[in-house]
């Protein structure tokens, strides 16, 4: 079995698993190394497991949450010279892990996944929010909470920072809720790291390689219903009736066997369907 293979294999797998058993990191790694069949997952694995070791030889000067905060900071941003990418925001490598490894500098989530594997292994409570347009992390100890920024340094903002970071994205169109502080689950992260990909392929009119990462996001998310029916609908657009035909066959077959309904599938197989007859 090639390594390739491996990777694929292991997704399928991670496609089963319940959110909290998946890697984040790891899982991250595996998506991005199709890209890099030159390149050998372990010697990144190596260095994340560096960067873990870094933090725990100084996590028992971290009294409180912002002395984590500021761990955080020293070991992936200091020390590792890890950055946000202002320069070339867009760039498709700032949201594969891999070469956010190599360049050392990636997308606010790609960053996040790297601080919440950090700060994981060393057992701290930390989360994704749902924070639209800008990944964000909640980090928190001893009853204490901190919102941190992966793209700044894991610097640690106040609600006033939150409320001008949404109306730098969005104008003031889009009130500061409750909801855009919520965590998000693993695959939920890992889906919104690939959707860079996607729609930056989309951007490029692309669309066999936004396919691709579609068929990678319906790996890790089999039951994620707008990513399949957004497959489903490339496939179709490029005239692979039957492969959209079989993504949407498959997955109504998964969430019915775990009694769960998606009316747009369902929809858009009968559409298919005729069409093919």
């Amino acid at each position: 079995m090639t390594e390739q293979t491996g990777v694929l294999v292991n997704l399928n797998i991670v496609g089963d698993l319940n959110d909290n058993e998946i890697d984040l990191a790891d899982t991250a790694l595996m998506l991005a190394a199709l890209d890099h069949p030159d390149k050998k997952i372990q010697q990144y694995r190596d260095h994340l497991a560096g960067l873990v070791a870094n933090a725990a030889a100084v996590k028992g000067q971290a009294a409180d949450v912002y002395d984590r905060a500021a761990v955080l900071h020293d070991v992936v941003f200091a020390d590792n010279g890890y950055h946000g990418d202002d320069d070339t925001y867009d760039d498709p490598a700032n949201a594969d892990l891999i070469s956010v490894i190599d360049r050392r500098k990636g997308l606010p989530v790609a960053l996040g996944i790297i601080l919440i594997h950090v700060a994981r292994s060393l057992k701290w409570d930390i989360a994704g929010l749902r924070f639209p347009g800008h990944f964000l992390l909640r980090l928190q100890a001893h009853g204490e909470t901190a919102i941190i920024d992966p793209f700044d340094g894991a610097r640690v903002l106040q609600m006033g920072e939150l409320a001008k970071l949404l109306k730098d994205i969005y104008g003031n169109e889009l009130p500061l809720k409750a909801e855009f502080l919520r965590s998000v689950g693993n695959r939920e992260i890992l889906l919104r790291l690939q959707n860079n990909l996607k729609t930056r392929a989309l951007q490029a009119r692309d669309p066999e390689r936004a396919i691709d990462i579609l068929r990678r996001m319906a790996l890790i998310a089999p039951d994620h219903g707008e990513t399949i029916v957004e497959l489903a609908a490339l496939e179709a657009g490029q005239g692979n009736l039957k492969a959209a035909v079989m993504v949407l066959e498959e997955h109504l077959d998964r969430t019915a066997s775990k009694k769960r309904k998606n009316s747009d599938a369902e929809r858009m197989l009968s559409e298919l369907k005729r069409g093919l007859n």
